[in-house]
């Protein structure tokens, strides 16, 4: 049996296959926050149009109508390319809590149908639907048609025996609709067992794992498709691309035994800012350093985390970027510490007046905080609770209420 792909006005047809171990079903919102703008401004539809920042203050494109992508418009395309491509296309502002109103709406309706679920992304999930005692397609068929019908939202699935699989065949349930300017309502079946000849005549790219340079060395070894990669010895491939080789074999094969995780583990935190004008003021990128400390510190205590390693992000005119990262003796969600170490991460590699386009600061190596105090710890600690009093006045009466002195 092959994998179908059909609209969700498709008859019932069972392709769920009971000896199947597990069944999970990936949902992604097609085009999501250009559908909740066209539901509060139906005007939109059907017009290239994509949702982003100003073309001449250096926004880039978050989400584009298909009218858009008709026109060569991509998500993360600078805006100013996307205005030139479209001479007539309406920019609109994002409102991104209007779009996590919307998808908490459909996360809702997932929820009604099983526990089992793991959100990726605001418009994006994973469900193991292997224990609901329902035809799964039909299941799967009802929950897209509910959500287009109760939520004015379009949606694509893919229904497989693992995540990989699932995932992969949504994009190919998009990428195979005939309609230019409307949502492609994907629908992708891959019963169990069909998984490698499913992936074996798709581009190899469309596999995790390969990224731009690991696709370079595949084409330069001949390997175009995933079954390419298939047909390639486990042993060379790791031998070529280390460990990754070894997951690019399983992979290229529908292998992937991870399963749903309801609970995503914080693996780091981050805030970074584009500005709108090349900076080279010190105290210009240091002011901006302390805001994001701080941000990034009072996230970190509202889900009682700490970090150990405080991460710089920086970018030049010429787009070329750099990473720096720094090692903490213990773990901390202080902002003064993560401001501190982001400052001197920062003066390692810019020289004086250097002009800079984007900087970010983040914190990973994320674990509960440690709360043992020794003698010379005490002044720690009341400048921990002080800052605790702050975050709660800064939550109530807004982040100007009160402030550090800098």
């Amino acid at each position: 049996m092959v994998f179908l792909s059909y609209p969700s006005t498709a008859p019932n047809l069972l392709l769920y296959n009971e000896s199947m171990p597990r069944t999970i079903l990936h949902l992604d919102l097609d085009a999501f926050y250009c559908s909740v703008e066209e539901i509060q401004n139906p005007q939109l539809r059907g017009k290239p149009f994509a949702v982003g920042g100003k073309p001449d203050e250096r926004g880039v494109v978050a989400s584009c109508s298909y009218a858009a992508r008709a026109l060569g418009i991509r998500s993360a395309m600078p805006m100013s390319r996307a205005a030139h491509l479209c001479r007539g296309l309406i920019i609109v502002p994002g409102r991104h809590k209007l779009y996590s109103e919307y998808s908490q709406k459909v996360m809702e309706k997932l929820h009604n149908l099983t526990p089992l679920i793991e959100q990726i992304s605001i418009d994006e999930a994973f469900l193991d639907i292997t224990d609901i005692q329902a035809d799964k397609t039909r299941l799967a068929l009802d929950l897209q048609s509910a959500i287009r019908t109760e939520l004015n939202l379009p949606s694509s699935v893919g229904i497989a025996s693992n995540k990989l699989v699932a995932k992969i065949a949504t994009e190919v349930g998009k990428k195979s609709s005939k309609k230019k300017n409307e949502p492609p309502f994907g629908f992708t079946v891959v019963p169990a067992g069909e998984e490698s000849k499913f992936l074996a005549p798709l581009p190899a790219d469309m596999l995790w794992g390969v990224g731009p340079k690991t696709n370079a060395r595949l084409v330069e070894l001949g390997i175009h498709t995933i079954g390419d990669i298939a047909n390639w010895p486990e042993r060379e491939l790791v031998s070529l691309f280390g460990e990754n080789g070894r997951d690019l074999w399983h992979h290229a094969h529908g292998i992937d035994n991870r399963p749903v995780t309801t609970e995503s583990e914080t693996k780091s935190v981050s805030q970074e800012t584009t500005f709108n004008v090349d900076v080279h003021d010190q105290k210009t990128l240091e002011k901006t350093l302390r805001e994001q400390a701080h941000d990034v510190a009072s996230q970190l205590r509202r889900n009682d985390l700490a970090g150990k390693t405080v991460k710089l992000k920086i970018r030049w005119p010429d787009f070329t970027t750099l990473t720096r990262q720094v090692t903490l003796p213990t773990s901390t969600d202080n902002e003064d510490e993560i401001f501190r170490a982001a400052v001197k991460l920062m003066n390692t590699v810019r020289k004086p007046n250097q002009a800079v386009r984007l900087i970010g600061v983040g914190v990973s190596g994320i674990g509960s905080p440690a709360r043992q105090l020794s003698l010379w710890d005490v002044g720690s600690e009341k400048s921990r609770k002080l800052q605790e009093v702050v975050d709660e006045l800064q939550e109530k009466y807004g982040k100007n209420v009160i402030r550090k002195g800098d």
